[in-house]
């Protein structure tokens, strides 16, 4: 029995090609459906809300909208004057119950000398103790009304609490500002991070200390980064609060079911110095499981960061 060569030969390099095609769309699968990437990611910053301590008209403004200010620095200061005036008034106070209680003092000393010699009656003597008792609490309340005028004066210079850009700034001089309100918005800039939003059927492959690959749209370097953590809830749409306090579960059930974004919290690592990160970009990140922090990824991840996508990239699914 003869063996066709030839047709063996052409069945085993259909058999391979086919085989080599159900291996590429499996990995295609795998890359684009159970990969732990996506699109749908933020750079993120804690956004202070600069607010006084204190009431009254701005006198100076020492900074200007998208200025970078360290930790301690001057932002603008509300009119001292009314607070200075203040502040003498309280030490002024403070001077007088000192002398009332030294008064009191030496007072209770005499008395105390003259009981002894029967001259004076304890109720006399009793009455000069309550007097200084007295003059102690009012001495001890100008110093703290002092204290307070002291903190006042100090609080009318607002300060930077961290470092970061001022951004927005509409603040200027001779505006009124009152305790407590928000009137400059300060971006940490050392709390710039990536939250990347995940599908919860990615969850199992993503691990605290991953290696993150980062690209940002419009950027053509990558950034390193690694996995922070995970949040712990996000609200569920369909559960409310009823009017009597019990759970209202809507009643409609969808049939097709979205998987549900869980964000991911990412650390940035090694910022190159020419790349300005903006909180509220748009940027594509890849998670490396079981990969620590700081290792080589992968040259090229799946990418949407380029407004001129080719049309075959174009074609994955939304993540």
């Amino acid at each position: 029995m003869e063996i066709d060569v030839a047709k063996w030969g052409r069945a085993c390099v259909t058999l391979g090609v086919l085989a080599g095609a159900v291996l590429v769309g499996h990995a295609l699968w795998d890359t684009y459906m159970n990969a732990p990437w996506t699109r749908d990611a933020r750079v993120r910053a804690d956004v202070v809300g600069i607010a006084p301590d204190v009431s009254g008209l701005v006198s100076e403004v020492l900074v200007q909208d998208n200025a970078p200010v360290k930790k301690g620095d001057i932002l603008f200061r509300v009119d001292r004057e009314r607070f200075a005036l203040a502040l003498k008034q309280a030490e002024a106070a403070v001077e007088g119950r000192a002398a009332t209680l030294e008064q009191a003092k030496r007072d209770l000393a005499r008395y105390a000398q003259l009981r002894e010699r029967q001259v004076v009656s304890p109720q006399n003597a009793e009455q000069a103790q309550t007097t200084l008792t007295q003059a102690d609490a009012a001495y001890q309340q100008a110093v703290s009304e002092r204290d307070i005028a002291r903190l006042n004066l100090e609080r009318s210079e607002i300060k930077a609490p961290a470092n970061g850009i001022v951004t927005n700034l509409e603040l200027r001089r001779g505006d009124y500002v009152s305790t407590g309100k928000a009137v400059v918005a300060l971006v940490d800039t050392d709390s710039l991070r990536v939250e990347g939003y995940f599908e919860e059927t990615k969850l199992p492959r993503i691990h605290v200390g991953d290696a993150v690959t980062i690209r940002l749209m419009g950027e053509p370097t990558l950034l390193r980064g690694r996995v922070q953590s995970v949040a712990a809830a996000i609200e569920d749409r369909e559960r409310v609060v009823g009017t009597g306090l019990l759970a209202n579960i809507n009643p409609t059930f969808n049939w097709v079911r979205l998987a549900q974004r869980v964000p991911v919290r990412i650390a940035l690592e090694e910022v190159p110095s020419d790349i300005r990160l903006v909180a509220g970009l748009t940027a594509t990140v890849e998670i490396q499981p079981g990969a620590a922090a700081g290792k080589s990824a992968l040259a090229d991840p799946p990418d949407a960061g380029s407004m001129h996508a080719s049309s075959a990239h174009a074609s994955r699914p939304i993540r």
